[in-house]
Parts: C-alpha cells; structure tokens; sequence
C-alpha cells in the first residue's frame, strides 16, 4: 500500500500514552488499530457528520501495513479517506506519520471495510443518504454499487 498524501484532505494528531508502548519504547502493534480508530471517529465527527442515533458502524476487516516504528518522543498524525463506497460498507484508509517540522515521514497504513449496521434490527443496512454524500463530496471514492 504506497499511499500520497495529497490524495488525503483530513488528519488529525494522535496522542501517544504512555500505556501504548512495548519493553523497547516502541508503540506496540496493537495499538495502531485504536489509533486508526481515533482518526475515524474524528473523521466521522468532523467531516461525515455520522447520525449515531440513526446507525451504527461495525468493523468488519482491518489491515495494517507497518512500515517504521513509533517512538513515544514522536509527533504523529493520521491521515483519513473513504476510497471505496458500496450500498451499506465503505473502506476507510489510514496513514500514521510521523512530523518532523515541515516534513512528514509515513510509518504506517491501514485499510479498515466498515459496514453501516442497525443495531435494533441486528443487520447491515443502506448508508444514510446524508453521510453517503457527504463522504462522496469530500473524498470522491470508488464507487460499487448492489454490493455489501
């Protein structure tokens, strides 16, 4: 997954605890998912502007690409983008970088496959015609339709 950044319009930083650190100073491999998390949900506050009351979303498959480790000295931002958009799931890239002044140095990147989910009626359902334009409008993703 070789990403560019200028593909991407949103980012936010990730504070990094002191809790996520392994024996060597080092962001532990498991954290990156709850980081990836942090920059969706924003991403989902900020830009698609999601109805919680009216829809949940559901994980259903996470990718990781770990390209240089993260040190707790570091100063890191995620990178969000919808690039592919379906009837009711949409995948969700991510990319970890690490700033160094003005320059940017990518570390990690991730794929997450999310499902819009109704949570009284236990299923997958249609992304809201609201979010789904908005996520369109600000990323311009693939588009497949009649699919999951």
């Amino acid at each position: 997954m070789s990403e560019n950044l200028a593909d991407y319009k949103y980012k936010t930083m990730i504070p990094i605890r002191f809790s996520d650190l392994d024996a060597y100073g080092h962001v532990n491999n498991a954290v990156y998912l709850t980081y990836f998390e942090i920059a969706r949900s924003n991403y989902w506050r900020d830009v698609v502007k999601w109805d919680w009351n009216h829809n949940g979303i559901i994980l259903a498959r996470s990718e990781i690409n770990y390209l240089k480790p993260i040190l707790r000295e570091d100063e890191i931002v995620c990178y969000v983008r919808t690039t592919r958009i379906g009837n009711s799931s949409f995948d969700v890239m991510h990319v970890l970088v690490k700033v160094n002044g003005d320059t940017e140095e990518i570390c990690t990147t991730g794929k997450t496959v999310c499902i819009s989910y109704d949570y009284t009626m236990h299923k997958s359902v249609k992304i809201p015609t609201e979010q789904r334009a908005r996520m369109i409008a600000y990323d311009e993703p693939r588009m497949i339709l009649n699919t999951n």
